[in-house]
């Protein structure tokens, strides 16, 4: 696998991700992918793992987090035209986003879901409570296919965005794992001065 944040999450990506949580350029952001520059190569191949079977490609279509109330339906998220990631619409049902050039929720790699903490004047986002995770809390990704990966929660960092560790989030890793996004901290005129990262690595899988 490619690392994500050598091709995938230019600074210019993450810049879009980092305000793109509520403040005033969040607007600008949408659902529809206009991938407008080379994308990353596919996700890689499925592979046993030290804890079991990898997941076989499959989009996530719902997340699921009962220990702060979520449960989202989650769109697809692909490169602005300016060749940034994109970030959820500002929207009154808000909803979490994947990230289409990542690795599903199950597969090897790091699969990256974003939400946003505030949706401008609608209020709270479907990630507001992402800071208050702790380790051992499930996530729960439906799939397309039917089937679910579960996921452990193993840290929970509030970072502030200019020491963004993104080797550390996009990076190359032997094993399903999981990543939300959000932002966090003091909330400035742009947006937000932290990101809310929760790392987690697959725990169990279900479904046909």
């Amino acid at each position: 696998m490619t690392p994500l944040s050598r091709r995938a999450f230019t600074a210019g990506a993450l810049a879009s991700l980092l305000v793109g949580c509520g403040g005033p350029d969040a607007d600008r952001a949408g659902n529809e992918d206009r991938d407008g520059g080379t994308p990353p190569p596919a996700s890689p191949v499925d592979r046993a793992t030290g804890d079991g079977k990898a997941l076989g490609r499959s989009v996530p279509v719902g997340l699921l987090i009962p220990a702060i109330e979520v449960d989202t339906p989650v769109i697809r998220l692909g490169l602005a035209p300016d060749g940034t990631m994109q970030v959820p619409p500002i929207t009154a049902d808000d909803r979490a986003g994947w990230y289409r050039h990542s690795p599903t929720p199950g597969q090897v790699g790091p699969s990256v879901i974003v939400g946003h903490v505030t949706v401008g004047t609608h209020g709270d986002g479907v990630f507001r409570h992402l800071a208050r995770l702790r380790r051992g809390d499930r996530i729960t990704a439906r799939l397309e296919n039917g089937t679910a990966a579960e996921f452990a929660v193993s840290a929970v960092q509030k970072i502030a965005k200019a020491d963004f560790p993104a080797d550390d989030v996009y990076g190359d890793v032997d094993r399903p794992e999981l990543r939300l996004i959000t932002c966090g901290g003091r909330r400035t005129g742009d947006g937000y001065v932290d990101n809310v990262i929760v790392f987690a690595s697959m725990a169990t899988a279900s479904g046909r």
